[in-house]
């Protein structure tokens, strides 16, 4: 929590994360619609992730985090499970100081202009977008995890790509596997 000054003096107590907005006009209830109850969860976990961590904001690298500890169907589409474990090391070594230089800042790979949206580094927000674009495409109601995975491997310059390189996994290679992985 921290506090904030009102205009009146009086200071007001606001959570460090606010709670995620989606496109404006969206609430909270028509974003978790578009999810699976998996991936709900999912973004529970990052937020709480992103919390616990003292960062302003949920980015690319808690939902990964989030992903890989929660979800089978992610830990999945991996070539080998080697790979998830180095990534939930990696992962962990930035929870606790490794990834200290993120903190503080946005995170924001340059696609589109950055729009600070409540809760979600700008590319967060993108990839949460995309993720429900990808199950429309294929003609589900709702995202889940895999969709969410592939949204971030395509994005080569965010927080989540980065640390999926630092493990050895290639995002492109990845994201064709989980498009293999859909399409069967």
């Amino acid at each position: 929590m921290s506090r904030v000054p009102a205009a009146d003096g009086v200071e007001d107590v606001q959570p460090r994360i606010p709670q995620q907005a989606a496109e404006s006009g969206s609430t909270r209830a028509d974003v978790d619609d578009r999810l699976s109850a998996e991936l709900v969860e999912v973004v529970a976990g990052a937020r709480r992730r992103a919390v616990r961590d003292g960062d302003r904001q949920i980015d690319t690298a808690h939902l990964l985090h989030s992903l890989l500890e929660s979800d089978p169907r992610v830990r999945e589409v991996f070539a080998e499970g080697a790979q998830v474990a180095r990534l939930l090391g990696y992962l962990v070594q930035r929870s606790i100081g490794y990834g200290l230089q993120w903190q503080g800042s946005v995170e924001d790979s340059g696609a589109v202009p950055v729009v600070r949206e409540a809760g979600w580094s700008p590319t967060a927000g993108i990839a949460m977008e995309v993720a429900c674009l990808r199950a429309e495409a294929r003609g589900e109601r709702r995202a889940r995890g895999v969709d969410l995975l592939a949204a971030l491997a395509a994005d080569p310059d965010c927080r989540a790509v980065e640390i999926l390189g630092h493990a050895g996994v290639v995002a492109g290679e990845l994201l064709k596997r989980i498009d293999e992985a859909l399409a069967a």
